[in-house]
Protein backbone atom coordinates (compact mmCIF):
# COMPACT_ATOMS: atom_id res chain seq x y z
CA UNK A 1 0.00 0.00 0.00
CA UNK A 2 1.44 3.35 -1.05
CA UNK A 3 2.22 5.78 1.69
CA UNK A 4 0.21 8.94 1.78
CA UNK A 5 2.29 12.00 0.94
CA UNK A 6 3.07 14.22 3.89
CA UNK A 7 1.04 17.38 4.09
CA UNK A 8 3.29 20.40 3.74
CA UNK A 9 2.09 23.49 5.57
CA UNK A 10 1.89 26.56 3.33
CA UNK A 11 4.73 29.02 3.81
CA UNK A 12 3.85 31.95 6.03
CA UNK A 13 3.95 35.43 4.60
CA UNK A 14 6.13 38.12 6.18
CA UNK A 15 2.97 39.81 7.46
CA UNK A 16 1.93 36.62 9.26
CA UNK A 17 5.41 36.18 10.74
CA UNK A 18 5.49 39.80 11.93
CA UNK A 19 2.09 39.29 13.54
CA UNK A 20 3.36 36.21 15.38
CA UNK A 21 6.50 38.06 16.48
CA UNK A 22 4.62 41.06 17.79
CA UNK A 23 2.12 38.83 19.60
CA UNK A 24 5.05 36.96 21.18
CA UNK A 25 6.47 40.21 22.61
CA UNK A 26 2.98 41.35 23.65
CA UNK A 27 2.27 38.13 25.54
CA UNK A 28 5.70 38.21 27.14
CA UNK A 29 5.09 41.74 28.39
CA UNK A 30 1.62 40.78 29.67
CA UNK A 31 3.03 37.88 31.70
CA UNK A 32 6.30 39.46 32.81
CA UNK A 33 7.31 39.74 36.45
CA UNK A 34 10.55 41.63 35.84
CA UNK A 35 12.21 43.93 33.32
CA UNK A 36 14.62 41.30 32.00
CA UNK A 37 15.46 37.68 32.55
CA UNK A 38 13.52 34.43 32.29
CA UNK A 39 10.21 36.12 33.16
CA UNK A 40 11.17 39.58 31.93
CA UNK A 41 9.34 41.74 29.40
CA UNK A 42 12.66 42.24 27.58
CA UNK A 43 14.33 39.16 26.11
CA UNK A 44 17.59 38.23 24.36
CA UNK A 45 17.48 37.45 20.65
CA UNK A 46 18.76 33.92 21.27
CA UNK A 47 15.75 33.22 23.50
CA UNK A 48 13.36 34.81 21.00
CA UNK A 49 14.62 32.50 18.24
CA UNK A 50 14.60 29.45 20.48
CA UNK A 51 11.07 29.98 21.79
CA UNK A 52 9.54 30.87 18.42
CA UNK A 53 11.18 27.85 16.81
CA UNK A 54 9.58 25.65 19.45
CA UNK A 55 6.14 27.27 19.46
CA UNK A 56 5.73 28.44 15.85
CA UNK A 57 8.39 26.53 13.89
CA UNK A 58 9.97 29.81 12.75
CA UNK A 59 13.51 29.73 11.42
CA UNK A 60 16.25 32.01 12.70
CA UNK A 61 16.22 33.87 9.38
CA UNK A 62 12.45 34.45 9.58
CA UNK A 63 12.75 35.81 13.10
CA UNK A 64 15.75 38.02 12.42
CA UNK A 65 14.55 39.62 9.18
CA UNK A 66 11.06 40.35 10.47
CA UNK A 67 12.31 41.58 13.82
CA UNK A 68 14.40 44.11 11.89
CA UNK A 69 11.18 45.33 10.27
CA UNK A 70 9.33 45.62 13.60
CA UNK A 71 12.25 47.56 15.04
CA UNK A 72 12.32 50.01 12.13
CA UNK A 73 8.57 50.61 12.47
CA UNK A 74 8.81 51.23 16.21
CA UNK A 75 6.65 48.29 17.31
CA UNK A 76 9.62 46.71 19.14
CA UNK A 77 12.65 48.37 20.71
CA UNK A 78 16.21 47.26 21.40
CA UNK A 79 17.83 47.84 24.78
CA UNK A 80 21.57 47.45 25.25
CA UNK A 81 22.79 46.44 28.70
CA UNK A 82 26.51 47.09 29.14
CA UNK A 83 28.65 45.37 31.73
CA UNK A 84 32.31 44.74 32.29
CA UNK A 85 34.43 42.15 34.04
CA UNK A 86 38.02 42.01 35.14
CA UNK A 87 40.22 39.32 33.62
CA UNK A 88 42.74 37.46 35.81
CA UNK A 89 45.49 39.76 34.55
CA UNK A 90 43.59 42.82 35.71
CA UNK A 91 42.33 43.91 32.29
CA UNK A 92 38.81 45.30 32.33
CA UNK A 93 36.81 43.79 29.47
CA UNK A 94 33.52 45.43 28.49
CA UNK A 95 30.57 43.41 27.23
CA UNK A 96 27.08 44.24 26.04
CA UNK A 97 23.87 42.24 25.74
CA UNK A 98 20.93 43.35 23.61
CA UNK A 99 17.38 42.81 24.82
CA UNK A 100 14.15 43.29 22.88
CA UNK A 101 10.67 44.24 24.06
CA UNK A 102 7.39 45.57 22.73
CA UNK A 103 6.82 49.34 22.72
CA UNK A 104 3.68 51.31 23.60
CA UNK A 105 3.05 51.64 19.86
CA UNK A 106 3.31 47.87 19.52
CA UNK A 107 0.80 47.35 22.34
CA UNK A 108 -1.59 49.79 20.67
CA UNK A 109 -1.10 47.91 17.42
CA UNK A 110 -2.68 44.87 19.08
CA UNK A 111 -5.11 46.43 21.55
CA UNK A 112 -6.08 49.46 19.47
CA UNK A 113 -5.65 53.10 20.57
CA UNK A 114 -6.75 53.86 24.12
CA UNK A 115 -7.05 56.68 26.63
CA UNK A 116 -3.28 56.99 27.00
CA UNK A 117 -2.36 56.72 23.32
CA UNK A 118 -0.39 59.70 22.04
CA UNK A 119 -2.32 61.51 19.29
CA UNK A 120 -0.99 60.60 15.83
CA UNK A 121 -0.12 64.22 15.00
CA UNK A 122 1.17 65.22 18.41
CA UNK A 123 3.44 68.27 18.06
CA UNK A 124 1.98 69.33 14.71
CA UNK A 125 -0.19 72.44 14.51
CA UNK A 126 -3.06 70.95 12.55
CA UNK A 127 -4.82 74.31 12.32
CA UNK A 128 -1.89 75.60 10.27
CA UNK A 129 -2.65 73.05 7.53
CA UNK A 130 -6.06 74.52 6.85
CA UNK A 131 -7.60 71.04 7.15
CA UNK A 132 -10.62 70.10 9.21
CA UNK A 133 -9.27 67.11 11.13
CA UNK A 134 -11.60 65.00 13.25
CA UNK A 135 -10.80 62.33 15.83
CA UNK A 136 -12.73 59.07 15.62
CA UNK A 137 -13.76 56.91 18.55
CA UNK A 138 -10.80 54.60 17.97
CA UNK A 139 -8.37 57.52 18.29
CA UNK A 140 -7.58 57.86 14.59
CA UNK A 141 -7.44 61.40 13.21
CA UNK A 142 -8.69 61.89 9.65
CA UNK A 143 -9.78 64.63 7.27
CA UNK A 144 -13.43 65.44 8.00
CA UNK A 145 -14.43 64.82 4.38
CA UNK A 146 -13.78 61.11 4.97
CA UNK A 147 -15.75 60.92 8.21
CA UNK A 148 -18.23 58.26 7.05
CA UNK A 149 -15.48 56.04 5.66
CA UNK A 150 -13.39 56.50 8.79
CA UNK A 151 -16.30 55.49 11.02
CA UNK A 152 -17.06 52.44 8.85
CA UNK A 153 -13.41 51.35 9.01
CA UNK A 154 -13.36 51.79 12.80
CA UNK A 155 -16.48 49.59 13.11
CA UNK A 156 -14.90 46.97 10.84
CA UNK A 157 -11.69 47.00 12.88
CA UNK A 158 -13.57 46.54 16.15
CA UNK A 159 -15.55 43.59 14.77
CA UNK A 160 -12.49 41.91 13.27
CA UNK A 161 -10.65 42.00 16.61
CA UNK A 162 -13.63 40.25 18.24
CA UNK A 163 -14.02 37.63 15.51
CA UNK A 164 -13.11 33.95 15.86
CA UNK A 165 -10.20 34.06 13.40
CA UNK A 166 -6.57 33.48 14.32
CA UNK A 167 -4.63 36.29 15.94
CA UNK A 168 -2.30 36.45 12.94
CA UNK A 169 -5.25 36.84 10.54
CA UNK A 170 -6.80 39.51 12.72
CA UNK A 171 -3.59 41.49 12.92
CA UNK A 172 -3.04 41.30 9.16
CA UNK A 173 -6.49 42.77 8.47
CA UNK A 174 -6.16 45.40 11.19
CA UNK A 175 -2.80 46.47 9.75
CA UNK A 176 -4.41 47.00 6.34
CA UNK A 177 -7.30 48.92 7.90
CA UNK A 178 -4.84 51.21 9.66
CA UNK A 179 -2.96 51.71 6.39
CA UNK A 180 -6.13 53.10 4.86
CA UNK A 181 -6.93 55.17 7.94
CA UNK A 182 -3.48 56.77 7.83
CA UNK A 183 -4.14 57.87 4.25
CA UNK A 184 -7.43 59.48 5.28
CA UNK A 185 -5.50 62.13 7.20
CA UNK A 186 -4.50 63.57 3.83
CA UNK A 187 -6.84 65.75 1.77
CA UNK A 188 -5.83 63.59 -1.21
CA UNK A 189 -5.06 60.00 -0.13
CA UNK A 190 -2.70 57.87 -2.21
CA UNK A 191 -5.13 55.84 -4.32
CA UNK A 192 -2.60 53.07 -4.99
CA UNK A 193 -1.98 52.47 -1.29
CA UNK A 194 -5.70 52.58 -0.48
CA UNK A 195 -6.55 50.17 -3.32
CA UNK A 196 -3.84 47.67 -2.37
CA UNK A 197 -4.84 47.63 1.30
CA UNK A 198 -8.54 47.36 0.48
CA UNK A 199 -7.92 44.45 -1.91
CA UNK A 200 -6.06 42.60 0.85
CA UNK A 201 -8.90 43.21 3.31
CA UNK A 202 -11.57 41.96 0.92
CA UNK A 203 -9.51 38.87 0.15
CA UNK A 204 -9.00 37.89 3.79
CA UNK A 205 -11.08 34.88 4.85
CA UNK A 206 -11.65 36.35 8.29
CA UNK A 207 -13.83 39.19 6.95
CA UNK A 208 -16.44 36.61 5.97
CA UNK A 209 -17.75 36.94 9.53
CA UNK A 210 -18.37 40.67 9.09
CA UNK A 211 -19.58 40.87 5.49
CA UNK A 212 -22.14 43.58 6.25
CA UNK A 213 -19.42 45.87 7.58
CA UNK A 214 -17.19 45.20 4.57
CA UNK A 215 -20.09 46.18 2.32
CA UNK A 216 -20.57 49.35 4.35
CA UNK A 217 -16.92 50.33 3.89
CA UNK A 218 -17.16 49.51 0.17
CA UNK A 219 -19.91 52.09 -0.22
CA UNK A 220 -17.73 54.92 1.09
CA UNK A 221 -14.31 53.85 -0.19
CA UNK A 222 -15.20 53.53 -3.87
CA UNK A 223 -14.28 57.14 -4.83
CA UNK A 224 -10.72 56.59 -3.47
CA UNK A 225 -9.93 53.46 -5.44
CA UNK A 226 -7.58 53.70 -8.42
Amino acid sequence: MAKKPKTVAPARTNTEIRSLLLRYFYDRNENSTSARGKKGSAVKISDVKKELKASQALTQQEVQSNLTYLLSQGWVEEQKVEKSFTAPGGTVIPSATNFYKITAAGIDKIEGPGEFTMPKFHGIKIEATGQNIITLGDGNQIDAQFGNLGKALADLRASVTKSTGSEADKMAVVADIETIQSQLAKPQPNRGIVSAAWSAIKGAAIVGEVTHLVEQVATFIQPLLS
